[in-house]
């Protein structure tokens, strides 16, 4: 029987119990276990749970698996990243993939140099996958996207437009094609400190508008896109996991039921061992992570 891949998670919060939850289960991996400098007392629950080891330090961690996930708060992810990196490991960093652009362009070029994969968790491209949107021959006219939510301490290390708008900048990248060329923005510092509230109007050389609003001080939570085509509109409700089909291409309306939309995290884990053991594409690489950063910093007016 093939070894199977050893992965270890940094980071012992509420995505580190989620991706705890799918590693354990997935019959080509080994939960190593979990380290967390900050709560032990969660890494030691995590695998009472889950199985694997509870590190004492990173290092540990490191010498006990070929691969790692980063799941701790965004403004350590370079660090942690790095150090897998640096090791010969191979990295799945939760978005974003770092806070600054030239971290981001180190890892992508220590990955490189150790020949590993560097994987972003970008889980709405498996989302739109599900749907059929990348399959569609044409360039967008506009795209409108909202992702609000009420205000929680989750993510607020960083803004929102790298917490929440993120997703919707790696979408509009991928669909718009090329890096924008102008992108105006209106943010707004709200309680934690960072922007809590951003609004972003992104112009593409392939002349696709895009019109981008993410806010976590919002009443209630939100999540969908228009997107305008030459040939109609499509309408994508993330939250509640719905679609409207204007044009004549054939999407996926049962999305909702399709593995990689109804457990996007599975499908993001799937695809990391994938690639690490048969080769396998990654879906999000650290270029497309390291541009959507690039994209997000020009909205937060840092870049």
């Amino acid at each position: 029987m093939p070894k199977k891949l050893r992965i270890g998670i940094s980071g012992a919060g509420v995505f580190g119990g989620h991706h705890a939850a799918k590693l354990a289960a997935h019959p080509r991996i080994e939960f190593a276990g979990v380290y967390d400098p900050e709560h032990p007392e969660r890494a030691q629950a995590l695998v009472d749970v889950h199985g694997g080891k509870a590190f004492a330090s990173r290092d540990a961690m490191i010498a006990a698996a070929d691969a790692i996930i980063v799941a701790s708060p965004a403004s350590v992810h370079f660090r942690q990243a790095m150090d897998a990196l640096e090791h010969g490991l191979h990295v799945l960093v939760e978005k974003p993939l770092a806070t600054k652009l030239e971290d981001a362009r180190e890892m992508v070029a220590m990955a490189e140099k150790q020949g590993v994969i560097l994987q972003v968790g970008h889980q709405e491209r498996f989302v739109s996958n599900a749907i059929g949107l990348f399959d569609i021959p044409e360039n967008p006219l506009s795209i409108e996207a909202h992702r609000v939510a009420p205000y929680s301490l989750r993510g607020t290390d960083v803004s929102v437009t790298l917490d929440l708008m993120t997703h919707d900048l790696d979408l509009v990248n991928l669909l718009a094609g090329g890096e924008a060329n102008d992108v105006r923005s209106d943010v707004h510092t709200g309680p934690s400190g960072h922007i809590d509230d951003a609004r972003a109007e992104i112009c593409y050389p392939s002349g696709t508008k895009a019109s981008i609003h993410a806010s976590r001080v919002a009443p209630d939570r939100q999540r969908h896109m228009r997107i305008e085509y030459p040939s109609g509109v499509v309408e994508i409700d993330f939250f509640n996991r719905s679609l409207k089909n204007g044009t004549p291409f054939a999407l996926n309306a049962g999305f909702a039921d399709e593995p990689e939309a109804l457990d996007s995290l599975g499908a993001e884990i799937n695809a990391f061992a994938c690639a690490i053991l048969d080769g396998g594409q990654v879906p999000v690489c650290g270029i497309s992570g390291a541009k959507a950063l690039a994209l997000a910093l020009r909205v937060d007016k840092v870049a």
